[in-house]
């Protein structure tokens, strides 16, 4: 990654920090503050990862949902094949998988007992469900962020003594397999109504 671009993330970041410091603390109009140290009387749920553990078949089921595999189905308890290093490796259905993840191998994350679990540094299985957890000890800076509600999507309400928040997962912004973001063009910005072609306004 480029100097210019590891500081315009670190810039973007601080920022996003700072709006959230701001919008924290600000009750919206017409609102009474709501005094310091109440607690929290609403929840935040974090949404469960896309796919979860199993391999998309390409198919959809009457409602319209992505029928996936689970891995158990091919990975049985005591499956005995070594899990391949990288992704040169990979056969049959997963053969063409993109990996593009730093030096680690798929032991890195994949559980090499139980396939239908990832495994953290300590050796304890976890599900797909609670990958967050495995993603927070590579990628702490970002784990930290995402705790303070700086990185990654949320909708709601920062305050949870006025309402619900709704946040998203790791993978629903970043491919396990390649979590690099790849550059995209900046949105135009918004048109103001009352300004003239040149940029005046009217």
């Amino acid at each position: 990654m480029t100097r210019s671009r590891l500081l315009a993330s670190a810039v973007a970041a601080a920022l996003g920090v700072l709006i959230a410091a701001a919008l924290y603390g600000q009750s919206d109009a017409g609102e009474e503050a709501i005094p310091a140290g109440t607690r929290a009387i609403y929840s935040e749920v974090v949404l469960p990862p896309p796919g979860r553990g199993g391999l998309a078949t390409g198919e959809r089921d009457i409602h319209g949902e992505e029928i996936r595999v689970s891995c158990a189905v091919c990975h049985r308890p005591g499956d005995d094949r070594a899990l391949v290093t990288n992704a040169a490796g990979l056969t049959e259905v997963h053969a063409g998988l993109t990996f593009a993840h730093g030096g680690n191998e798929c032991a890195s994350c994949h559980h090499p007992e139980r396939r239908d679990r990832l495994r953290l540094a300590n050796g304890k299985a976890v599900g797909f469900a609670d990958s967050i957890l495995l993603c927070g000890q590579c990628h702490g800076a970002q784990k930290r962020d995402f705790d303070h509600g700086a990185h990654g999507g949320m909708s709601g309400h920062w305050d949870l003594s006025r309402g619900p928040r709704t946040r998203n997962h790791c993978v629903h912004c970043h491919d396990p397999h390649a979590p690099a973001i790849l550059p995209v063009m900046p949105a135009d910005p918004p048109r103001d109504r009352f300004l003239n072609a040149q940029g005046e306004h009217r």
